[in-house]
């Protein structure tokens, strides 16, 4: 999945959900805790929006600051998520064969 594409859909996400639109000083390495951006709460209806729309599973162990703090970060932890998936899904198939 390309990198732009995938962080402007989040970058999206979080405009329309936590800004409703009225944002223009949102940098992808800012941080949505220190910023005021997005709450407990807030991260549920992130991690909703990551399982629904990139069909993902956000463990609970998974839902840190580290990996849902950022545009940049919560886009590195689909890239990782969906990579670990892709590989999986390969495995099976070699051996299937």
């Amino acid at each position: 999945m390309e990198t732009a594409a995938t962080e402007q859909r989040i970058r999206s996400f979080i405009e329309a959900t936590f800004f409703f639109g009225q944002i223009d000083s949102l940098q992808d390495s800012d941080s949505f805790l220190d910023h005021g951006i997005i709450d407990s709460t807030g991260i549920l209806e992130l991690i909703a929006f990551l399982q629904d729309e990139f069909g993902i599973r956000v463990e609970d162990e998974e839902a840190t600051p580290d990996n849902l703090d950022s545009i940049d970060k919560v886009s590195s932890f689909l890239r990782r998520k969906l990579d670990g998936a892709r590989s999986a899904s390969a495995g099976r198939e070699v051996e299937g064969k």
